[in-house]
Order: structure tokens, then C-alpha cells, then sequence
């Protein structure tokens, strides 16, 4: 397949190198510098030139592109780049969009601005942030098979009870897989006598049940089980969909925005939600309103300065977990080295939505780990696959090593992977593969 990316930024390029190893893949940015380090570091043209230009379209091959995937900064620009594409060639277009009043306008109204498929940045990283806070000690969690299965990454701190302790010795849970863990920032496979070292981090797989149980084994002392007095800082677009989505659970978010005019607009917006106009790095005042007794508290300024500042200000008041949006993805790892609980990006997450989405048909759905350095599928399974029809302790003898199945589910119904457990044709499985055997193990389930 011939993809067409505009715009190189950490989106663009997150997503041209996932792509790379499977498709044809061209990349097209303004940027001198951007295009040469692209050149030189992926298995991707990159062409210099302004996306919305009809000629640097053309000169990138657009009216042979099956897909162009606008993923510049600007919204306009990327609604602007699929129009132009649209007047001289029928490749399948993808806009990233970060005001989700795009997204209302676009879902309203079959192929408006010339878009195939829109991805609303904001609205994704809300949902990100819900996932996680919702459950305990979680720093990554996305859904698979229709909310049956889930995948989750927690930090093994040291007083928890698999500190210390092989994969064989802590798996206890019925409906759960050890798939793999994060030991300095590299992705190791889990087996039955991998040791489970304070500071590892974990991924898992299994049923929500399953994965919220587990949850508890890494959890701090005197976690709640569900995290509901959650303030919200900053009145940012994120912090508006966070609240919102957070209304939709059932749950009363407080809000902290201030301006004083975005204050009364969320507040009319918002009314199941508590807005409350104020400098949230002022101490007193959240001492006052008892935050450093809130569950958790989500930092969403539209800077990460501030909401590094106003997370570590958090913590030191009390409060139990704090989760911050972190626009610059190479800082992610720093909030969290210097004590957020957890660091989102935004770009990283529109990256693996869009990826997620240009797989579909081969791949259901999908997860990026780590970098890319693993990833977990969702595929079905035919009567083709080396799964299907043998039970599990077989098939993967004929699977690279780096290969986990963590889950199973058929006719909507979670199956517990285990050894001798017999796939059959149209099961949905969930698994962890290594990025490095991704294209053997394809080639083969």
C-alpha cells in the first residue's frame, strides 16, 4: 500500500515508521532539517515542500497514494492538504484535528472538508486519561474485542507483592497473562522465571476483572479501588472533554481554570462538574478546597511547564496520583522520572490511533509499546493460521519467541489462553508481539 504522510512532526514520523516496514511510505514536510533526518533515519522518501500545495502533492506521487494522512499541527492545514488531494486523485484521506468541533462538523456530514476518516487529538487523549484514571496504579490501559479484553502497564513498586517474585510465583489470576515487562526502558518477554523487580514496569492482558484485581497487587496502601474525587487543572480543551467524559461515569469532577471568562463558559457547559476559578499553584487555596485529599488530580494547562509544576505541587500536598498531558513527547519520561504517576502525549496517542486505523482488515486493533519496540494486536484468526485448529502449546512452537497470547475471545465470550486450549477459526486473539518479528509473525496467524 502507498501511504502519503504531510507533515513530519512527532505525529507524521511516529507514524511513518510504523508504517515503513509493511507499505510504501513517502512523507512530505516544510522543514529542510525534518526532511534530511527523515531521509537518513527511516525507510521513507521525504519530499520538502507545503502539503497543501497542489504541485508538491502531485510531485509526491499523490494520484497513486491509496491513503494521505494529514498530520501537521495546524487543523486547517490538514483539512486544507485532504481537500487539495481530493481534487486530483480518490486516495482515502485522514485528517488530524485537534478542536473536535471539526470532528462534530465532519461526522455530520458524510466526506465533509474532503475527509475519509478525522482523528480529533483532544478527544482521544480525554479518553486516554479516563482509561487510566479509572484504574488503579495504571499508567497505560487500552481496550480490546469490544471492551473483553483490556491491556494494561503498571509500575511494580517496591512494597508491592510481586516485588521480588518470577512471573510463575505471581500469576494467580485466572483470566490473566504476564505478557511482558519494561526493564529500563527495554521490552522484555515475560516467562514463568522472569523475576519481577521493583521499578520493572508490567503489561498484561487479560479480562477487565482480571485486570482490575490485579490492579490491586501493585496498587500503594489504601488505594481506593476506583478513583472518584478527581480535580481537573486547566480549562484547556483536553480538560473540558476529561470533564465531560468523567460526567458521563457518573462521577462530579472538580475543575480548576483561571480565566475567569473560560471559567463561566466550562461552568455553563459542564453541570455535572464543579468549576471553580483560581490559580491552581497557589497552595493555600488548594489546601482550602481539600484537593490534597482528591483520589487523583489531572493536569491539562495548555503548557507542560505548568502542568509539571502544578503536579509536583500535588504530590507534595498529598494527593494520591497525578496524570499530566505532556505536549513534547521526549519530556514524557522526565515528568515521570521526577514523580507524575503518569505522562500522556498527545501526539504519540493520535500516532497509534491513526496506525490502529490504516491496519484495519489485517489488524482489529492495536497498541504501540514502549517506542514501538513491541506491539499488541488484535487479529481474528482463519482457517489459514497457524493457530487455528491446534491447541496453543503447539502452534506457538511455530512462532518466534518473541510472541505472547494474552487473550482469547469467541462468539463474545473471554477464553483463558492456556496450553491446551484449541483456537479455532474466527477467535479473536490478542497478542504481544516483539516489533522486530512483527512481519514473521503476520506472514503466519
Amino acid at each position: 500500500m502507498r501511504v502519503l504522510i504531510v507533515g513530519a512532526g512527532e505525529v507524521g514520523s511516529n507514524i511513518a515508521f510504523s508504517l515503513a516496514e509493511s507499505h510504501d511510505v513517502i512523507v512530505v514536510d516544510v522543514d529542510p532539517e525534518t526532511v534530511e533526518e527523515l531521509t537518513y533515519s527511516g525507510d521513507v522518501l521525504a519530499i520538502q515542500g507545503d502539503g497543501t500545495s497542489l504541485d508538491v502533492l502531485a510531485d509526491a506521487g499523490v494520484g497513486e497514494a491509496d491513503i494521505l494522512i494529514a498530520s501537521t499541527d495546524d487543523d486547517e492545514t490538514n483539512l486544507v492538504t485532504c481537500g487539495t488531494a481530493k481534487t486530483v486523485g480518490d486516495c482515502f484521506t485522514i485528517a488530524r484535528v485537534r478542536n473536535a468541533n471539526f470532528l462534530d462538523t465532519w461526522a455530520h456530514s458524510e466526506g465533509a472538508f474532503g475527509v475519509d476518516f478525522m482523528v480529533s487529538t483532544n478527544l482521544l487523549t480525554a479518553n486516554d486519561i479516563v482509561r487510566v484514571v479509572g484504574l488503579p496504579a495504571a499508567v497505560d490501559v487500552e481496550p480490546f474485542a469490544g471492551g473483553l479484553v483490556q491491556m494494561a502497564e503498571f509500575e511494580v513498586i517496591a512494597d508491592s507483592e510481586i516485588a521480588g517474585r518470577t512471573v510463575e510465583e505471581a500469576d494467580r489470576f485466572e483470566a490473566l497473562t504476564f505478557a511482558a515487562l519494561i526493564q529500563d526502558g527495554n521490552v522484555a518477554i515475560a516467562r514463568g522465571q522472569t523475576r519481577i523487580e521493583a521499578g520493572n514496569k508490567i503489561i498484561v492482558i487479560g479480562s477487565p476483572e482480571s485486570v482490575q484485581a490485579f490492579s490491586r497487587t501493585v496498587s500503594p496502601a489504601n488505594t481506593p479501588e476506583q478513583a472518584r474525587d478527581i480535580v481537573i487543572i486547566g480549562g484547556s480543551d483536553i480538560g473540558y472533554h476529561t470533564a465531560r467524559l468523567l460526567e458521563d461515569r457518573g462521577l462530579e469532577p472538580r475543575l480548576i481554570e483561571q480565566d475567569a471568562d473560560r471559567g463561566r463558559q466550562l461552568a455553563e457547559e459542564l453541570a455535572g462538574s464543579i468549576v471553580m476559578e483560581h490559580d491552581a499553584t497557589d497552595v493555600e487555596f488548594l489546601i482550602g478546597q481539600h484537593v490534597d485529599r482528591a483520589d487523583a488530580i489531572i493536569a491539562a494547562t495548555d503548557s507542560d511547564e505548568k502542568n509539571l509544576l502544578v503536579s509536583l505541587l500535588a504530590k507534595n500536598i498529598g494527593v494520591r496520583r497525578t496524570v499530566a498531558v505532556v505536549e513534547e513527547g521526549q519530556y514524557a519520561n522526565i515528568f515521570e522520572a521526577v514523580g507524575v504517576d503518569v505522562a500522556i502525549n498527545p501526539r504519540e496517542t493520535t500516532a497509534e490511533e491513526i496506525v490502529r486505523f490504516t491496519q484495519e482488515g489485517q489488524i482489529e486493533n492495536l497498541s504501540l509499546i514502549e517506542s514501538r519496540q513491541a506491539e499488541v494486536l488484535e487479529i481474528e484468526v482463519d482457517e489459514e493460521s497457524v493457530l487455528t485448529g491446534r491447541p496453543i502449546r503447539e502452534s506457538v512452537a511455530e512462532l518466534p519467541s518473541g510472541v505472547v497470547i494474552g487473550a482469547i475471545t469467541r462468539n463474545r465470550e473471554f477464553v483463558v489462553p492456556r496450553g491446551d486450549t484449541v483456537v479455532q477459526s474466527g477467535d479473536h486473539v490478542v497478542l504481544l508481539v516483539s516489533t522486530d518479528e512483527l512481519s514473521a509473525v503476520m506472514n503466519v496467524v
